[in-house]
């Protein structure tokens, strides 16, 4: 079946309708990753974007359940060059074809990903619509485009209600995480997940009670914390700060999610309550976005953002470079920084954006990349160590 892809700047695609048979407006971004595509359809980042993967063959390696991100694809739309319809991976579950079709994703293929790129670089991230109908009007459609906007997308993909993750107990005689380590169905919604030893050789967090503020939480973050041994409580966005406070944690992450951060004015007022608190906390994507808003400091839309699993980001203590994994499009602006309140930690190599924060006078840091990064590197993973190194001095002092 014939699709087309037009965007608000009239610009026509015409290729193969993939996924589910349905119409779909939504905003239009691209990323680089070779692979991880199923970690890209179900990050909760996503919702009210359409994504388009610059990486030419989509799917080969069909979809794993052990690898999603959250328990189902958040994401409006999905964009690819070519869609393999056969896969060959001894841990697939089925085609990427039925997972799109089956979770209502609608998509388009065949079209030239590299050009609708260069587009997207050159004008800016801009709205489009996926459609079937072959007689569309771009009178008609070009002012739905340009109406469109992906609102307080926070509210719908965060979990309706607090639940619990207990942490690994312990170490076999190679260092890995027992079998009991393992997450079950029964304790984490997500779903199953293996134990993945070679992240972490010493259970350093063991019996530290973190709270998760779930903005769009990946199921990653939880799970860098669970094997290094904390017990994790995560809660909805909409949670009052004197809630979690109640609860008594060793340490608040605040985690990815989607959308404009001004959008989320109501959480940024309760952020503001947990920054006043003396307890450490660790903040990624939206979550450091957020974070830097609650404290007076400002956020802009980047022309096209930065999605992908190869992105440089520069610690500015060390000097050393570390590879990371991306997804967004809304940046801290370091000119209005306050450097009584925070001061940048890191910065992105390719562009000189911020890409973290230190707070002054405070347990308190922040990064726009992704430490968890599933898919992609691992570099930077011994930011959950840090955290950990913060609760445990809190705690002895």
């Amino acid at each position: 079946m014939r699709a087309f892809l037009i965007l608000e700047d009239g610009t026509v695609f015409e290729g193969t309708h993939i996924g589910a048979d349905r119409e779909v407006v939504s905003e239009i971004v691209f990323n680089t990753s070779m692979a991880g595509y199923l970690e890209v359809l179900t990050d909760p980042s996503y919702a009210g974007q359409a994504v388009c993967m610059t990486y030419p063959l989509i799917g080969n390696y069909g979809i794993c359940r052990d690898d999603m991100e959250s328990a189902k694809p958040w994401c409006d739309g999905f964009i690819v060059r070519e869609l393999s319809r056969n896969y060959s991976n001894f841990r697939a579950d089925y085609s990427i074809q039925q997972f799109l079709e089956e979770n209502g994703v609608a998509g388009i293929a065949g079209i030239d990903t590299r050009a609708l790129t260069k587009i997207l670089r050159e004008k800016g991230t801009m709205n489009g619509m996926i459609t079937t109908n072959e007689n569309y009007s771009l009178d008609e459609v070009i002012p739905k485009l340009k109406a469109y906007t992906t609102g307080k997308v926070v509210e719908k993909v965060t979990c309706k209600e607090k639940y619990q993750l207990k942490g690994s107990k312990s170490l076999d005689e190679n260092g890995a995480l027992s079998g009991s380590a393992k997450f079950s169905e029964t304790d984490y919604k997500a779903g199953k997940r293996e134990m993945k030893p070679s992240l972490v050789k010493t259970l350093n967090g063991a019996g530290k009670k973190v709270a998760l503020l779930d903005l769009g939480t990946k199921d990653n973050i939880a799970y860098s914390l669970k094997i290094r041994g904390c017990d994790v409580t995560v809660y909805p966005a909409v949670t009052s700060a004197e809630e979690i406070i109640a609860d008594a944690p060793d340490g608040i992450m605040l985690s990815n999610g989607p959308g404009d951060p001004k959008e989320c004015t109501s959480i940024i007022k309760e952020i503001k309550k947990l920054y006043d608190s003396d307890i450490p906390i660790f903040a990624i994507c939206l979550g450091h976005q957020l974070m830097a808003l609650a404290t007076g400091a400002d956020t802009y839309k980047m022309k096209y953002g930065h999605r992908g699993g190869n992105h440089p980001v520069k610690d500015l203590a060390t000097g050393r470079v570390y590879i990371s994994s991306q997804n967004h499009g809304y940046v801290v602006d370091m000119d209005k920084l306050d450097p009584k309140v925070a001061t940048p930690a890191f910065i992105n190599v390719n562009d000189g954006t911020n890409e973290g924060l230190n707070y002054t006078g405070k347990n308190i840091f922040t990064v726009q990349f992704h430490p968890e990064a599933c898919c992609g590197p691992q570099d930077s993973g011994y930011l959950f160590d840090r955290f950990i190194e913060m609760m445990e001095v809190r705690g002895n002092a």
